[in-house]
């Protein structure tokens, strides 16, 4: 493996406790129960439409003004994307190991370019990835592997040799469909409909937390890296 690539939302970053302010304060302006911050949480890989459901259940998604509600979730979102939102623990160790050993990383996400950006810029990340995909780059998203086939191109490597990592099934299924490695990670944001049996969603790896995913990937890239540095 010669890459590693990340989803965003719940692999990479955690960015729940920002959404959960958000839709939390949400559900107090419409003077309803607060939502508890695990069921926004396994809500979050679904993205800000199922969300923005959470506060406005009686409303359809495709409602003038469902669809209003949702683009002011965004704004208040992208007003504020990082307050409380930083990489996993521990990934940051990861990043750092991965460059040492100039070994590219990336992301592939299904959030909007511009949010995307904007948070990699506030977390100091936009120079460290080396490419970033998002859906505006695509005629087709995941799980359709075209967005996985394009952040391979643009690292000019084949998409079998990068390592993806995600923790939702169509993550793992863009990325078995673009035969990348994948690696489910289960300290992620699974989401409640499929988190009962992990082993259904056929990944080549399962690591609970992001110390055993730094492990995997270290045997998987690192070690074979540095092995054959040494017989050179």
């Amino acid at each position: 493996m010669k890459a590693v690539l990340f989803d965003l939302d719940g692999t990479l970053i955690d960015t729940a406790a920002d959404f959960i302010r958000i839709i939390q304060d949400m559900c107090r302006d419409k003077g309803i129960a607060v939502v508890s911050a695990e069921d926004i949480r396994v809500q979050v890989s679904e993205g800000a439409r199922a969300m923005v459901k959470l506060v406005y259940p009686e409303l359809d998604v495709e409602d003038p003004i469902f669809l209003a509600h949702r683009q002011r979730f965004l704004a208040l979102y992208g007003a504020d994307i990082a307050v409380d939102t930083d990489l996993f623990e521990g990934m940051y160790a990861l990043l750092d190991e991965l460059e040492q050993h100039q070994i590219p990383w990336g992301i592939v996400t299904n959030k909007p370019r511009s949010l995307s950006e904007a948070l990699l810029k506030a977390l100091n990340l936009t120079e460290r990835c080396s490419v970033l995909v998002c859906p505006d780059d695509v005629s087709k998203t995941k799980p359709d592997p075209e967005p996985m086939y394009l952040a391979a191109k643009n690292i000019d490597l084949d998409a079998q040799d990068c390592i993806y990592v995600g923790d939702h099934p169509r993550d793992i299924d863009a990325g078995r469909n673009a035969q990348m490695y994948t690696i489910l990670a289960a300290y992620g944001y699974l989401p409640l409909q499929h988190k009962d049996d992990l082993t259904a969603w056929h990944a080549d790896c399962i690591v609970k937390t992001v110390a055993e995913l730094h492990e995997v990937i270290h045997d998987l890239v690192i070690k074979p890296k540095t092995l054959n540095t040494a017989t050179l």
